[in-house]
């Protein structure tokens, strides 16, 4: 059962990485958005995550991305998105891949 959830994990993680801020051209995870993804024994999905500003404009736009995308994977059965801003989230949360990405290595 264990190594199915991690399957699930896997998956949502490489879902995850298709979904991109239209205004930074790293996606959601390497950018360290995403900062919780729990999948419970029904295959439901909740995800906490924040943006690198609370006034982000497309906002709503990645949210529904990040549901519909993680609903779309077989072995899942429903997904929430939870918006938090604690803790704040900060340039050292970003993958080393990242931050070459947005030239800050």
């Amino acid at each position: 059962m264990e190594n199915e959830f991690l399957k699930i994990e896997e998956e949502i993680v490489r879902m995850l990485k298709t979904v991109y801020d239209p205004e930074i051209p790293v996606n959601i995870y390497d950018l360290g958005l995403i900062y919780n993804v729990d999948v419970d024994s029904d295959r439901n999905v909740i995800i906490d995550m924040t943006f690198t500003a609370p006034t982000c404009p497309a906002a709503d736009y990645i949210i529904e991305d990040v549901r519909q995308k993680v609903e779309s994977i077989d072995s899942v059965h429903s997904a929430q998105v939870n918006l938090v801003f604690e803790p704040e989230w900060n340039k050292d949360m970003m993958t080393e891949e990242a931050k070459l990405e947005l030239g800050l290595l």
